[in-house]
């Protein structure tokens, strides 16, 4: 891996910190990126803007905060990404492939061959919600002391960033298998998941059964498989062939015959 790929791969991954309620762990997170060689900064609903607790804290690292972009929703901030781990206590409640540190952020240098990736971090007191978990493509968790596990969001952010350093420098050598091939966006991946969605819908594939579940599984089996541009157009337009035969297919079915009030049957 070359000293260009290195800093490209660098400026490929972004921070994203969701509703974080103390600017000076932004401050913090933002001298734990730097020192770490990282710079893109999102702040996705911050409690409370930017100040000088938040500029004292980044001790030096004023132009990561500078360079910050704060945005309304975690799905604006992830746009354009193709890969997104957040970091996340262990959780039963959404089922996402889970990985250390370590493995993660060779999960990262590798995707980052082919695009823009992100590591979410959630808010101090209650991490990050279920629907925006959903929006990730895998957990990473950062196996501290189960007695005292309690761990300050810029201290988080430092682990992932000393490991993402030490990927880097290692020359993780990940993904190679389709380097021409851009991959698919994360907006791309939820288009396709929308369209997947109606389509179910369209066919009747949940039998009356509610939908959320069977879409869960099929979320982890496509981003497991990670399709590229050309991979999702393909199975978009699947998808709008079935969606096509289902209305001819409605279009089709004979119309109930109304009811005539007052009429009665042949005896």
């Amino acid at each position: 891996m070359t000293a260009d790929f290195m800093t490209l791969a660098a400026q490929r991954i972004r921070i994203v910190l969701v509703g974080t309620q103390h600017p000076g762990n932004i401050g913090s997170a933002a001298r734990a990126m730097k020192t770490m060689g990282l710079a893109r900064l999102f702040l996705v609903a911050p409690e409370r803007p930017l100040d000088g607790e938040a500029f004292a804290l980044a001790a030096g690292a004023n132009d990561v905060l500078d360079g910050a972009c704060i945005v309304d929703g975690l799905a604006e901030a992830l746009a354009g990404c193709h890969r997104v781990l957040g970091c996340t206590a262990r959780s039963r409640r959404v089922a996402l492939p889970e990985s250390t540190p370590r493995d993660a952020a060779a999960d990262l240098i590798g995707a980052a061959l082919r695009g823009d990736v992100a590591l979410v971090f959630g808010r101090e007191r209650t991490g990050l919600t279920n629907d925006e978990l959903h929006l990730c493509h895998g957990a990473v968790h950062i196996p501290a002391n189960p007695d005292y596990s309690s761990l300050n969001l810029a201290a988080a952010v430092q682990v992932l960033a000393y490991e993402i350093r030490l990927a880097i420098l290692a020359g993780a050598e990940l993904d190679r298998d389709r380097p021409g091939d851009p991959a698919a966006s994360h907006e791309q991946m939820e288009g396709f998941y929308a369209q997947l969605a109606e389509t179910l819908d369209a066919i009747d594939f949940h039998k009356g059964r509610a939908p959320d579940s069977a879409m869960r599984k099929l979320r982890r089996l496509f981003n497991r498989a990670s399709p590229d541009e050309r991979e999702v157009r393909l199975l978009r337009g699947v998808l709008a062939d079935a969606q096509r035969i289902a209305r001819i297919a409605a279009d089709r079915r004979p119309a109930e015959t109304p009811a005539v009030p007052g009429a009665r049957g042949l005896d």
